[in-house]
């Protein structure tokens, strides 16, 4: 079975030597700590049939947001890749109008992440308190549907259900679960469940399926399997996309052995469906322009 055309929805770049990434200090993040370029991707995605890519911001001091972009579309001017970029703006900063709309008139970037990770566990908390029920992250929401401007969500189940109030309120702004909304099986998967059910309700939002390796630990295809598929069964094919999240998800299995795992899982899908779920969705969602 010929693989589809692969736009991965979901990939990261960083270069040490031009921006600061203080995350990749934690001595947790060695396996992954060094530059990883594009001529780096490439040679992991080789076998995968990869036509575009979409730039997930890469935890890049905040400071550095801008030259994150900057250097980016320098990227995408002399290889072709990324296609697209999700940038990273505060949506609570006093500053966040002026730095979405300098964000919004670059060619290369399509949508915002500002990663909220929020959990009853403070070991689990980016922060003390949940931005998405904050009236000025939720005023910074509301401001990306004017600029064309999506919002990709990096949080914790229990956020679910003020984000999906969020975003009901903004159908203009397209909304982007990472990473399967990070269920946990030691959580349970009731309060995902429910989340991500409300969500898919929204005709406006979708889901990657990346991240994987976070559910079982070590990376075992058949203890996330099921969830997949539930996923899948919740937005339809038509809203879900393949992402690599690499090189953040080697610290789970090498990218052939992360993409062979969907790839097997969704081998019961018509040829349609796969060429949606492997490339046709992200293209579309992020407005990517690719002829696919």
């Amino acid at each position: 079975m010929a693989r589809p055309p692969f736009v991965d929805a979901h990939l990261h770049l960083w270069d040490r030597d031009r921006l600061r990434y203080p995350w990749l200090d934690d001595p947790g993040m060695a396996a992954i700590a060094a530059t990883y370029r594009i001529d780096d991707y490439r040679r992991e995605a080789a076998a995968w049939n990869l036509v575009g890519g979409v730039h997930v911001e890469a935890g890049a001091d905040p400071e550095d947001n801008v030259a994150e972009t900057e250097w980016l579309e320098a990227v995408a001017a002399e290889d072709g890749l990324p296609s697209g970029v999700v940038a990273r703006v505060a949506l609570d900063d006093p500053d966040a109008e002026r730095q979405l709309e300098w964000q919004a008139s670059r060619s290369v970037v399509r949508g915002i992440r500002h990663l909220v990770n929020w959990h009853p566990d403070p070991a689990r908390q980016a922060y003390p308190t949940d931005l998405t029920a904050s009236p000025d992250w939720r005023g910074g929401y509301a401001m990306l549907g004017r600029l064309g401007l999506s919002f990709d969500f990096h949080g914790h189940p229990p956020q679910l259900v003020n984000l999906a109030e969020v975003a009901r309120r903004h159908p203009e702004t397209p909304l982007i679960l990472n990473h399967l909304a990070l269920p946990s099986l030691a959580d349970g998967l009731d309060e995902w469940r429910a989340g991500v059910t409300r969500i898919a309700a929204l005709p406006h939002a979708a889901i990657k399926l990346s991240g994987a390796g976070f559910i079982t630990s070590p990376f075992d295809p058949d203890g996330f399997r099921d969830i997949v598929l539930e996923v899948i069964d919740l937005f339809g094919p038509a809203r879900v996309m393949v992402a690599t999240n690499f090189p953040t998800d080697r610290l789970f299995a090498t990218m052939d052995r992360t993409l062979s795992a969907y790839e097997a899982i969704l081998t019961g899908f018509s040829e349609a469906e796969r060429r949606d779920l492997w490339g046709r969705n992200a293209n579309r969602i992020y407005r990517l322009g690719l002829d696919l």
